[in-house]
């Protein structure tokens, strides 16, 4: 429709020191005569496009012109750019891109080198470390099956490595912590439930469709950021210096004392789940449980269990 690539024009031209009508055809797949058109119906729309002729000619728009950002100011703008760039980085979605256009058109071109500066002073990526387009690609498919409320089956592994087929009705993408979730309702349990993005293979999205349920992430209490106080236990531990680092990823700072010989006393509450083990043997030889006892039973018990598989081989 012509008054989308009004539009479209509109938000390249306050994003983009100048560009050529040439640019503007190829772009929008237009003869040259009907861009000249449009740029002098944006015109008479009361928006200051100036022309210039030469190899390096083309449109601009008048640096102290932007759109109406009401009650908007520079610092909010770009927070909203930083936070856009952000997920886009991992969904790679064009809506997101056009959004990112349109908020860069309520800018103005006299102040887009500010927000280039204050945009390099906070940067989101959201991608994982292992890289790769698989959870980019999952996120898509789910998002698509978010928007036309249909059902998805996939292959699910759980924290305790059993596999599973489900099916399910997605409602929400959710980032948290160092990964992504999908939130819905499981066929299977007949219930709410979590599932880790990257423990989902196999994603189809089916043709039964679903009503969606009202039932909001926060109502899942100790199954989504809220722990059941039964299951959390109380660690004393004891670290060397040389994993201060490490420890300080983990910990907060007012759960560590540090002692005299630059050693660290750790008291934390953390829920006693089977990631907890493999978070304290990261530590190697550096960590010491004091409390609890059995805490430190099972870690002694996996630790033998290495010790066995690497003797099998001599």
């Amino acid at each position: 429709m012509k008054i989308d690539r009004l539009l479209a024009i509109t938000m390249l031209l306050l994003n983009r020191k100048r560009i050529s009508a040439k640019e503007l055809s190829e772009r929008f797949e237009v003869s040259l005569r009907t861009v000249y058109r449009d740029v002098e119906a944006i015109n008479q729309a009361g928006i200051p496009v100036v022309s210039y002729a030469g190899m390096s000619g083309g449109y601009e728009i008048m640096d102290q012109y932007r759109l109406d950002r009401q009650f908007l100011s520079l610092e909010e703008l770009q927070s909203i750019i930083v936070g856009l760039k952000g997920i886009r980085s991992t969904v790679g979605d064009q809506e997101i891109g056009n959004l990112l256009d349109k908020v860069g058109a309520l800018v103005a071109k006299s102040e887009q080198n500010t927000i280039a500066n204050l945009n390099d002073q906070l940067i989101i990526d959201m991608n994982p470390w292992r890289g790769g387009n698989e959870d980019k690609e999952k996120l898509n498919t789910l998002r698509n099956a978010i928007r036309e409320s249909k059902q998805i089956s996939f292959q699910y592994i759980s924290s305790q490595s059993e596999q599973s087929v489900r099916t399910a009705e997605p409602l929400s993408i959710v980032a948290k912590g160092f990964g992504w979730y999908l939130y819905g309702y499981c066929l299977l349990r007949e219930d709410f439930r979590i599932f880790r993005l990257s423990r989902m293979k196999e994603i189809d999205v089916l043709s039964q469709t679903f009503e969606r349920k009202t039932e909001s992430i926060e109502k899942l209490g100790h199954g989504w950021g809220k722990r059941d106080p039964s299951s959390l236990i109380q660690l004393v531990l004891h670290a060397q210096p040389n994993v201060q680092a490490q420890v300080e990823d983990y910990f907060q700072s007012k759960q560590i004392a540090f002692q005299a010989d630059g050693s660290m006393i750790i008291t934390a509450t953390q829920p006693d789940e089977p990631w907890l083990h493999g978070m304290l043997l990261s530590f190697g030889p550096s960590l010491r449980i004091l409390e609890p006892a059995h805490l430190a039973a099972i870690i002694k018990e996996k630790a033998k269990k290495i010790v066995q598989l690497y003797a099998s081989e001599h």
